[in-house]
């Protein structure tokens, strides 16, 4: 057989298979939204925010909060910041809210993590809602949260964030980077006891302090990176229940209109995705060439025969990011630039890989993790 229709045979049928999982993992069916007509009772949940360098968002997610309810206490862990988030955070003459001064960094523990560890002390409630500093909530979200934890017996629930999708790079990127997530991540499989994988999204999670407790706290995972699915994993493997789902009501208010921004989210964490494995940095490159750019190559050069595969696969390919666009209220046409997403995911991946080997490391917020080779 011809190398280059045997080339485009294999891209079509990743999209194929892609298509007919059981799990359908590109679907958008797990999602929950808030509910401002559940009457239910805050005071025994404590969020827990961690904020380094926060000023322009912390408002906010404070004022967010509280119009969750009354009862709901709130506590915020300065992590050394160095602007005038704390100050914002008084200005709001938000009730209840207690600030905590996170005391420096301890060797081996991710800021946020250590963050939070230090806030869980300060509470004696049966759940916390852990809470990024930019994330702003509408009414009825803690009450969706707690409802939908309670109903189906669960140990922890995340919502996958609503980020900002309004210029040109977050409407290429952003959708495709929650798309490329649930891939890796299928939620469906994620939510049931039956499978291994574990995620959550670390913006917006509901987790019961028992489970939290069971695992020795944010000890368990404290040099993780990708710190959300982490705790997930543990959650699961102590033989708890967790969910994710997608949702309108979490929002991020942080900005990431610059592809270098993205760029950088991506980077961060990416090559830990792949546990820091060359086979499996080789084994995504082929996947991703013989996925997204060899259809387009086949489109533009190929023959009679390889064209219509090529263009059968680019076909799937819409037909499997259609529902994420639609969801986030992005027109149809912008299935069109998968192919080019994808490019930049696998460069982002790649630059990754690179930061590790040379020692860089990740950053954030003016911090370096050198993670161990």
């Amino acid at each position: 057989m011809d190398l280059g229709l045997l080339a485009a045979l294999s891209g079509l049928i990743i999209w194929l298979v892609i298509l007919l999982l059981p799990w359908q993992p590109w679907s958008t069916h797990e999602s929950l939204d808030a509910d401002p007509q559940l009457q239910t009772d805050l005071a025994d949940i404590t969020a827990l925010i961690p904020a380094r360098n926060e000023e322009e968002t912390i408002a906010d997610t404070l004022h967010a909060l509280s119009a969750q309810g009354p009862g709901l206490k709130i506590v915020l862990i300065d992590d050394q910041s160095s602007d005038h988030t704390i100050a914002v955070a008084r200005s709001t003459g938000i009730g209840g809210l207690e600030i905590i001064a996170g005391t420096p960094l301890p060797p081996h523990w991710s800021g946020k993590l250590w963050a939070l560890e230090q806030g869980r002390h300060h509470a004696g409630t049966g759940s916390f809602l852990l809470l990024d500093a930019d994330i702003s909530l509408r009414p009825g979200t803690v009450a969706a949260l707690i409802h939908h934890l309670q109903s189906h017996d669960l140990q922890l629930v995340s919502l996958m964030a609503f980020l900002r999708m309004t210029d040109f790079w977050e409407r290429l990127l952003i959708p495709a980077f929650i798309y490329f997530f649930k891939l890796l991540y299928p939620f469906r499989l994620s939510n049931s006891q039956k499978w291994p994988v574990a995620a959550a999204a670390g913006g917006c999670i509901l987790i019961r302090t028992s489970a939290l407790d069971n695992i020795g706290g944010f000890h368990a995972i404290r040099e993780a990176l990708i710190d959300d699915c982490s705790l997930a994993k543990k959650i699961k493997s102590r033989g708890g229940r967790t969910w994710i789902g997608l949702t309108h009501s979490a929002i991020s208010t942080r900005s990431y209109n610059t592809l270098g921004a993205i760029w950088n989210m991506v980077a961060r964490t990416a090559y830990t995705q792949l546990h820091h494995s060359l086979p499996l940095l080789g084994l995504c490159t082929f996947i991703m060439i013989l996925a997204f750019i060899l259809p387009l190559a086949g489109l533009c050069l190929g023959d009679g025969s390889i064209k219509m595969i090529a263009l059968l696969s680019l076909l799937l390919m819409s037909v499997t990011y259609l529902p994420s666009l639609r969801y986030y209220s992005i027109p149809a046409y912008w299935c069109l630039y998968l192919p080019v997403s994808g490019l930049l995911f696998l460069l982002m991946t790649w630059t990754s890989a690179i930061q590790y080997y040379a020692g860089s490391g990740a950053s954030w917020k003016g911090r370096n993790y050198h993670e161990s080779h």
